[in-house]
Order: structure tokens, then sequence, then C-alpha cells
């Protein structure tokens, strides 16, 4: 590959990638739309023929929602029965009456953490929001710290475990097991939540706000005094106070199909290649098999008092916000197609290995830089994976470890393009530009940071 060639592919790229910026920010054009068309552009700059370049876009199209877009919609299926039926909130009270008193931050996010598998963040905070108001009106704790635990770990999640879109689309396009990325995804986002979790905790002292007895105010502002905080002395009431499904039914579409993943993992691990256990094993543990499991679980456990039109009308509902996902995430398959078929992964692996940068550091700042330009997780995981995946083979980085640094750059900088910022905002009566950066920005920050340290020093065992 000579040196003039090698600058027009990177050329190419680097005017894809502007583009893409560009477009999505400044104009009116839909980032599936502005994913394409840095797709044309990143191939014919970077030499490669019109028919090809085409071919290109709809083969990488095509082979990223083959292995996310039947997953992506069961999970949304999944999740809408959660939702309809309250056993997303059953969950919540069951963690926070497990973990107890004085300790609800930390069952919050905690279940934010796990409800956040099968149900997307924003829609998640919204519906466990009720939950974390009537704690801090008990507890005398801070709104704000109590509702950005819950944020914190339905986020963890949202960008780090599949089979939330993000991290799935990341595991499919790096090659990387899903039960794999489920199993390095929830080991590396522990130590990241307890680390938020303090700080959570912090920030609740520092915004101390509360729930408002006056019917004409939301909430009351006061400064922080420990006198304030009181014990939840029983938390059964509010349980009782809602007609939820049993705690069995609503943990069994979650927990199932993550135990069906992860046996088929834990066989592969153990040398189990042949025979009808292994066939048996692989089948149910497939993630389409597992999903599809769940969502009968929801759809026939959960979902028993609704009529089939209501489970029909629900699951349509919630299957047409995925179109949208599905389209960027096959637009972002396009791009990485077009990126190794042109051979500009070569070329930016050549120019990588000149200047030094650690192979580890890669994705993450990709994956950053995207959030920071377009605020959605998941189309800076799907890029930063796009744009990385040539590379593995020339630098020999660690696929998982790749992944873990996508996701890592992928929680970075929450701020005014992105919805979460603003829903969070808007639940929690955060006026002030001060306190937004201090609560939903600053610990984006906190989880990216931790997480990126974590890959470094996992980077120097694990090859």
């Amino acid at each position: 590959m000579n040196t003039v060639s090698s600058s027009q592919m990177l050329l190419g790229l680097g005017l894809g990638i502007v583009v893409l910026i560009f477009l999505s920010l400044k104009t009116k054009i839909h980032t599936f739309i502005a994913l394409i068309i840095a797709s044309i552009i990143t191939g014919l700059v970077g030499g490669l023929p019109v028919a090809a370049v085409m071919k290109s876009i709809t083969d990488g199209f095509g082979n990223t929602l083959r292995s996310t877009g039947i997953i992506i919609g069961l999970g949304v299926m999944m999740g809408i029965i959660l939702e309809k039926t309250g056993a997303a909130e059953q969950l919540a009270f069951t963690i926070i009456k497990k973990i107890g008193k004085n300790k609800e931050e930390w069952a919050l996010g905690l279940t934010g953490y796990i409800v956040s598998i099968p149900v997307f963040s924003d829609s998640a905070l919204v519906i466990l929001t009720p939950i974390a108001k009537a704690l801090s009106k008990l507890t005398r704790k801070s709104v704000v710290g109590l509702g950005l635990a819950l944020a914190f770990g339905l986020q963890l999640t949202h960008v780090f475990v599949p089979p939330t879109p993000g991290p799935l689309t990341v595991a499919g396009i790096l090659g990387v097991d899903v039960g794999v990325m489920i199993l390095y995804g929830i080991l590396f986002t522990l130590p990241v939540y307890v680390i938020g979790m303090f700080y959570c905790k912090w920030l609740g002292k520092k915004i101390y706000q509360v729930p408002s007895d006056d019917p004409n105010k939301e909430f009351d502002r006061m400064a922080f005094k420990e006198e304030y905080i009181r014990s939840i002395e029983n938390i059964e009431h509010l349980h009782k106070e809602r007609n939820l499904p049993s705690v069995g039914l609503s943990f069994a579409p979650i927990v199932v199909p993550l135990i069906l993943i992860l046996i088929q993992t834990v066989s592969k691990f153990m040398g189990l290649k042949e025979g009808f256990a292994f066939e048996i094993i692989s089948f149910f543990g497939n993630p389409i098999v597992a999903l599809i499991i769940g969502t009968l679980i929801s759809v026939y456990g959960l979902g028993n008092k609704m009529t089939k039109k209501e489970v029909h009308d629900a699951m349509a509902k919630a299957v047409e916000s995925t179109g949208m996902i599905m389209l960027i995430t096959g637009a972002g398959g396009s791009l990485g197609k077009v990126v190794s078929d042109s051979g500009v992964g070569d070329a930016l692996g050549e120019l990588v290995l000149k200047i030094g940068i650690p192979g580890l550091l890669i994705p993450f700042v990709i994956a950053a830089l995207m959030r920071i330009a377009l605020g959605s997780a998941t189309v800076a995981l799907t890029t930063a994976a796009t744009l990385t995946a040539p590379l593995l083979a020339k630098l020999g980085i660690n696929p998982i470890l790749v992944a873990m640094s996508t996701c890592a750059g992928g929680i970075a900088f929450s701020y005014f393009n992105d919805s979460g910022f603003w829903v969070f905002n808007g639940l929690y009566g955060l006026e002030d530009i001060k306190d937004q950066f201090w609560a939903k920005t600053m610990i984006s920050f906190v989880g990216s940071g931790s997480a990126l340290a974590l890959v470094l020093i996992a980077g120097i065992f694990i090859k």
C-alpha cells in the first residue's frame, strides 16, 4: 500500500466523519441518512468504484441487521409488557426491600441496572421515577441523588450489557459472543456502579431537593442537614398501594433468557462442542430463542390479565419505535463495511502504529467524540465499533477489551444533545445549568473514566 493511497483512504474517512457530524448537528437530515451519506463519501473518496460502494453499503446494512434485528424486536416486545403490567415497578420494590433502609441509592441503582436490560433507559427512568420521589418523601433524602442513582444504573446496562441495541451491535460487529459480552459487561460495570453510587450520595448533599407538600410546588430546595434524613420504617405500604404482578413473574422474563444465554457460553468454555446435550443447550441458549422464551413468559405470565388486542397493540406500538433504531444500526454496519472494503481500516491501522496511540484508547476516543457530537450512545457505540473492527488483526487487540473500551466511551458526556439529559432534568426539577452539569453530565464522566481505567488495567493482563 503506497503513501498516496493511504492518505486518500484516510482523507475519505475523515471527510465522511466530518460530514456525518455536520449533517447530524447542523441540518434537518436524520442520523440514518447522514450515516449513509458518510459511507458513500468515505468509499468514493477512499478509492472504491461507485458500484463497489453501493454493494458495500447494502451488504453491510443487511449483515448487521441479520445478527441484531430480531433480538432488538424481541427485547422491545418483552420490555413493553414489563412496563404495561407494572412488573418493572415490582422489581424496584423488591430490590429496595431486600437491600434495606438507609441504602436507597444502592437499591435504586441496582433496580436501574437490572431493569434497563430489557427496557430502554429513558422509558424506565420515567416509569421508576415515582418510586424515587416516594422514597425521597419518606426518607427526606435528596430526590436528585436518588434519581441520579437510578439513572446511572439504567445507563450502565443500557451501554454495556446485551440485549440492549448498543452493546448487542458492538458484539456483532466485533465478533464477540453475546454471552461473553454479557459476562464482561457485568464484570466491568459492577465496580463502576459502586463508584457511581458514592458520587450520587455526595451529590444528594450538594443539591438537596425533596418533593414538596405544597400542591402548587413540585420540589422544595434547601441546605442539607443530617436531621432531614429519616429511615423507612416499613416500605410495605408502597407495595400494597399497587396491584402488581408477583416477584417471580416480574423477574422471570429478564432472568430466564440471561441464564439460558450464559449456560450456553459456560458450556463452550467447558469444552462442550458436540452431542445431544450440546445441541439442546445451543438451541435454548441462542439469544433469539432465549428472548422468545422471555417474551412468551411476559405475555402469558405477566400479561394474562391483558386482552389479546391490548397485548398486540402494545407490542405494535413498541416495535414502531424500534424502526429508526434498526435503520441507524444497519447504517452503521454499512459504514463499517465500506471502511473494511476500501482498505481504510488498514490505512488507519498503519497510521495508529506510526503515531503510537495505545490500541485500547482508539475505540474509547471515537465513541466519546461521537457521543459528544451526536448525543446518542447507540450511534456512538455503532460508529466506534465499525471503525475499530478492521484494526483488530493488525494491532492484535483482544476483541472483548475493544468492546469494553467502546462501551466506556459511549457513556461519556451526557449534555444538551442527549435526550436522557433533558428527561432527567425535567423529572427531577433541575433548571440551573450548573446543577444539570453536576448531575447527569458529571456522572457520565465518572462512569466513563472509571470504566476506561478498568479496561486499561485489564489490558495489562488480558492479551
